[in-house]
């Protein structure tokens, strides 16, 4: 369940028109998305349903629901805004195709026309799915999606009668998503290991920094997040020239993380971060190994909320912290889950 916009993709002799949910004309709003699904294409007639998700433009990390919805309704500096946010198209349906109605074809059948119309780029993709049999391979791949910087999942039925119903979704297509409070209660103090270059506006400084949380107990920091969104256009300027005293060339011996960052530092600049979730992640390493043999924890949708000239790097929030708060969010979901059964 990707946190972006409903788009329907109507496709005839190269010419694209994209309408929303209620059926406006959002083309003139997302030409850069009409422009890359008719290069995406590969037949002359089309009906194709997505979702557009806006995406951070230098660490290609998926941006929430309210950040695509800056682009609605915009008529002006289109090009620009175009830059700034940009959009990915994932196609999940697939309607009509060169003179054959599909609406009532069953969904697998749907999903294997989708693959072969559609040239998948950077710009255009077709929606992650997996088949599961049973309601824990669900739990994992919801678990993995939210992890991946997505809602949840959409669970439609494989049978024979899962044919495409207009503006409704019944029990061929259940919505299983989070239930939190939209976003931590408390933020996070961390600190920067490591930075990744900007691309675009952002050309010149840096794109994204590699945050980490503190390890009291053998004096090291571990990857919690890629921290690219909160910044100011004057806070931009000013990283470099801030991090500049503690450029080192290689990964510092107290950071650990399994990525690579284009630039490295020694740790000693804390940053206080705001997040919607602490999520599991196969790439981090903070908490690794301690909830889930293969994960460790990570912050979904983290933004700048201050620079912390306060603080030592010592000071910054610890891992212990950080487990603490995954489990009382859980706690919060479990007891929205079981109101929500309550209310039913």
């Amino acid at each position: 369940k990707y946190d972006g916009i409903r788009i329907q993709a109507h496709i005839q002799d190269g010419d694209v028109k994209l309408f929303s949910r209620r059926l406006e004309n959002i083309t003139s709003q997302f030409p850069d998305v009409a422009k890359n699904i008719r290069e995406a294409v590969t037949v002359r007639e089309a009906i194709i349903e997505g979702e557009g998700v806006a995406v951070n433009p230098d660490t290609g990390e998926m941006l929430p629901f309210q950040m695509v919805s800056h682009r609605r309704g915009r008529k002006y500096d289109i090009e620009e805004i175009a830059k700034e946010l940009p959009v990915v198209f994932f196609a999940f349906d697939v309607l009509y195709v060169d003179g054959i109605d599909y609406t009532l074809t069953p969904f697998l059948k749907r999903r294997e026309t989708l693959s072969k119309i559609l040239r998948e780029t950077d710009w255009v993709k077709i929606s992650m799915h997996r088949i599961a049999k049973t309601p824990d391979e669900i739990e994992k791949y919801m678990s993995e999606a939210i992890s991946n910087g997505c809602e949840g999942v959409m669970c439609k039925s494989t049978q024979n009668d899962s044919i495409y119903q207009a503006g409704a979704r019944g029990f061929l297509w259940i919505k299983y998503k989070r239930s939190y409070k939209g976003e931590l209660a408390d933020t996070l103090d961390l600190v920067a290991i490591g930075a990744f270059y900007g691309k675009g506006k952002r050309a010149g400084s840096y794109g994204a920094l590699l945050m980490a949380a503190y390890d009291d107990e053998n004096d090291k920091f571990y990857s919690i997040c890629k921290l690219g969104s909160g910044f100011t256009d004057e806070d931009l300027q000013k990283l470099p020239e801030i991090f500049k005293p503690y450029i080192i060339p290689h990964k510092h011996a107290r950071a650990d993380t399994n990525m690579e960052a284009d630039v490295w530092f020694i740790p000693k600049i804390v940053l206080e971060v705001k997040a919607d979730e602490i999520t599991l992640s196969p790439l981090h390493t903070c908490g690794y190994g301690i909830i889930k043999k293969d994960a460790g924890l990570a912050l979904r949708f983290p933004r700048l909320v201050n620079f912390r000239t306060d603080k030592s790097p010592e000071q910054a929030s610890t891992i212990k912290e950080v487990i603490e708060m995954y489990y009382s969010q859980r706690k919060v979901i479990t007891e929205a889950k079981e109101k929500t059964i309550e209310e039913a």
